[in-house]
């Protein structure tokens, strides 16, 4: 009987869109208070999965006004950001605790 409880959830959640598998990935690194690539070139319209890993030992948060994004990420850890459909444009974001050096853009083509 569980067994079958386990399929109902995972077909449940593969037809709410909650586990796609067909999302693109794009990672970002923050390493000594920037972020690599400065600049990702994605395509436009089309869901994205953004992961930020941050490979500094203290925390930072990635922030986009454009993209309307905001995530602490502790030091040493990653988080994942849904975005998109995105509109062909550029799109800014910056580290809110370091400003001055971690800057970037996403290029949606």
């Amino acid at each position: 009987m569980k067994v079958w409880r386990i399929i109902l959830f995972a077909a449940a959640l593969a037809a709410s869109g909650a586990y796609a598998q067909d999302q693109d990935t794009y990672v970002l690194i923050i390493k000594d208070h920037q972020f690599s690539p400065e600049e990702l070139q994605v395509p436009a319209g089309k869901k994205l999965k953004l992961v930020v890993k941050n490979q500094d030992p203290s925390a930072e948060e990635f922030e986009s006004h454009d993209l309307k994004r905001e995530k602490v990420i502790k030091g040493n850890s990653e988080a994942t950001i849904p975005i998109g459909p995105l509109k062909p444009g550029t799109y800014k974001f910056f580290g809110e605790f370091h400003e001055k050096t971690a800057k970037g853009r996403i290029v949606a083509k």
